[in-house]
């Protein structure tokens, strides 16, 4: 007996390989993701300017990033609403929290998010003729808008990014849609599996989207590397009881040679800060 439905992942016509230079931005799923290929070594950058939410956010975040370059791209769609400044008529990141009076709020329609995401593809191939960019909507529930105000955002969203990749599909295969809101909603859809606030998806959550990640995305190689990468990355992080034991000395002794073991062999591996 099956007892629950199991979401196909499209195969998206590339793979990542291992510590390559990532870029993601959009909602806060996007920071959540990001935070995990730099806990496994790669390279990364996580909105650089902040979380954004909406199309519009994320094309201003692509125009600011200058010559930044990247060999794979997330862009996370949270919403399609956003907050335009009346004195100026464009389109806010951050209301910076300023009177709600300052700010008309707006619902983006599917042509326009369409719109903005093909500019923002449009900038990142301009810096890199082969970047391979994956698209997601965010499967974060949004109280304030009502669950249903949620639903229609949610929707419009979607088939903003049906409309973008069947239109561009067909001029290359470096474009895919992963299915992280179809992966909490139809196929987790339980309560378990959101966070306290039982809006955003918890840890295992996350840990389980990932594993669906690797499995679809990840090439062979990028495979074996966090199978190498991840007893050392385990090591790095853990916490003794007596930092000045020779025990400890010698074992931190050895995980530092074998991290400059897995550096020789993946010159691009990004130890995290926090390990």
């Amino acid at each position: 007996m099956e007892f629950r439905t199991i979401v196909d992942i499209e195969d998206p016509g590339f793979r990542i390989g291992p510590c390559e230079e990532m870029l993601f931005v959009g909602s806060c799923f996007a920071d959540s993701i990001g935070q995990r290929f730099a806990e496994e070594g790669f390279p990364v950058t996580v909105n650089p300017f902040g979380t954004m939410y909406n199309p519009a956010s994320i094309l201003h975040t692509i125009e600011r990033l200058g010559d930044t370059t990247c060999q794979t791209a997330f862009l996370t769609l949270g919403t399609n609403r956003v907050y335009r400044l009346k004195a100026t008529g464009e389109i806010v990141d951050n209301c910076q929290r300023r009177p709600q009076s300052l700010f008309t709020e707006e619902q983006l329609s599917v042509e326009e998010c369409a719109c903005y995401l093909r500019r923002a593809i449009a900038l990142l191939r301009q810096k890199n003729p082969g970047v391979r960019i994956v698209l997601t909507v965010s499967p974060i529930r949004y109280r304030k808008y009502g669950y249903h105000g949620s639903q229609l955002s949610k929707a419009t969203l979607l088939l903003a990014v049906n409309q973008v990749i069947s239109y561009l599909s067909s001029l290359t295969s470096h474009l895919s849609y992963f299915p992280a809101y179809e992966l909490v909603c139809d196929e987790l859809r339980d309560y378990r599996f959101y966070a306290p606030d039982m809006l955003h998806p918890s840890a295992q959550a996350v840990d389980y989207i990932w594993e669906r990640l690797v499995e679809a995305y990840f090439s062979p190689e990028a495979k074996t590397f966090l199978d190498e990468w991840r007893p050392v990355r385990q090591a790095l992080g853990h916490k003794p009881f007596n930092a000045g034991s020779p025990e400890y000395l010698r074992f931190m002794e050895q995980t530092r040679s074998r991290l400059s073991v897995l550096q020789r062999k993946y010159p691009s591996l990004k130890v995290d800060e926090k390990l």
